[in-house]
C-alpha cells in the first residue's frame, strides 16, 4: 500500500514538473518572439493601413489631436532614443541645452527641413507640417516649455520655414524632368518594375542609417563604400538585406516584401553607378 502511494506521488510530481517545464518553454518562446517582433510595419501611400500604421491620424483624446508620441515611436525613436549619428536623446537636458535656447520655432524648422545627419521630416516625406510640430513638441517637452500647438508660435514657425519650402519647390520643379528620365532608365534596367525604390528607401527606414553611415552602414552615393559590396553581385546584396548582416536586422527591421526590398537595393546601387 505504501509503495503504491509513493509511486502515485512520484507520478504526480513528474506530471507537475513536465507541465511547469512546458509553461516555462512557452514563456521563453513568447519572450523571444516579442523581442524579435518588428518595431513597425511598412505602409505605402494609398493602402488601407489602419490606425496602427497611421499614428499621425490618431487622437489622444478624441478631439482630433495629432499623436506626437505615436509619430515619434514610428519615425524618430531609432535615433533619438539611442543618440545615433549625434541625435540628442529625448529627455537629456545637457544634449538639448544649446538647441532649446534657439527656441521652438527654430527646432521645428530643423525637424521639417533637416539638419546635420537628420534628413528632412526625419526621412518620412509624407509627414505634414502639423504632424512635425506635434512630434517636435513631444520630443522636447521633457526639456523645455512647449508653446501651445497651433497658437502664436505657429506663425513664427511657418515664417521660419516659408523661405526653405519655396526654395525646395523651385528646386523640385527644376529637376523634375531629370528625375523622370532617371526613373525611366531605372525601370527599363529592372524590367519595368512599378515599385518606387526611392520612396521605399525613405518609408521603410533605410534612410535613418544609410543617409549618414550610422553603425557602419554604407552611405548612399558613396562609391568607395559600396564598391566591394557591388562586386559580390546583386543577388548577394538582396540576401544580405533579406537575412540581415552585421548590426542590420533582417529586412532592415521592416516587414517589406521581397520585391520592395529588391527595389530599395536597386535604388541604392543606382546611386553609385
Amino acid at each position: 500500500m505504501k509503495s503504491k502511494l509513493i509511486m502515485s506521488g512520484l507520478a504526480a510530481l513528474g506530471v507537475m514538473a513536465g507541465t511547469s517545464g512546458a509553461y516555462a518553454q512557452d514563456a521563453a518562446r513568447d519572450a523571444i518572439a516579442e523581442r524579435l517582433a518588428p518595431v513597425g510595419q511598412l505602409c505605402l501611400q494609398g493602402q488601407d493601413c489602419g490606425t496602427a500604421a497611421a499614428p499621425a491620424a490618431a487622437s489622444s483624446g478624441g478631439g482630433g489631436e495629432i499623436d506626437g508620441a505615436g509619430i515619434y515611436n514610428n519615425v524618430c525613436m531609432a535615433c533619438h532614443e539611442t543618440g545615433a549619428a549625434g541625435a540628442p536623446v529625448r529627455g537629456d537636458e545637457a544634449a538639448w541645452a544649446e538647441r532649446t535656447e534657439q527656441g521652438f520655432a527654430t527646432l521645428l524648422d530643423h525637424a521639417i527641413n533637416g539638419i546635420g545627419a537628420m534628413p528632412a521630416r526625419g526621412g518620412n516625406p509624407n509627414l505634414s507640417d502639423e504632424e512635425m510640430e506635434a512630434v517636435t513638441a513631444y520630443m522636447v517637452e521633457p526639456v523645455m516649455e512647449v508653446p501651445e500647438l497651433g497658437g502664436g508660435d505657429e506663425g513664427a514657425a511657418a515664417e521660419a520655414t516659408d523661405e526653405s519650402s519655396s526654395d525646395e519647390m523651385a528646386t523640385a520643379d527644376a529637376v523634375a524632368s531629370e528625375d523622370e528620365a532617371v526613373a525611366s532608365e531605372e525601370d527599363a534596367s529592372s524590367g519595368g518594375s512599378s515599385l518606387d525604390g526611392e520612396a521605399l528607401y525613405a518609408s521603410v527606414g533605410c534612410v535613418a542609417c544609410h543617409a549618414a553611415g550610422v553603425a557602419g552602414a554604407p552611405k548612399i552615393g558613396d562609391a568607395e563604400a559600396w564598391g566591394p559590396r557591388i562586386e559580390q553581385g546583386t543577388d548577394a546584396l538582396y540576401q544580405s538585406v533579406f537575412n540581415g548582416k552585421g548590426v542590420m536586422p533582417p529586412r532592415g527591421g521592416s516587414s517589406a516584401s521581397d520585391e520592395e526590398i529588391m527595389a530599395v537595393v536597386d535604388y541604392m546601387v543606382s546611386q553609385v553607378q
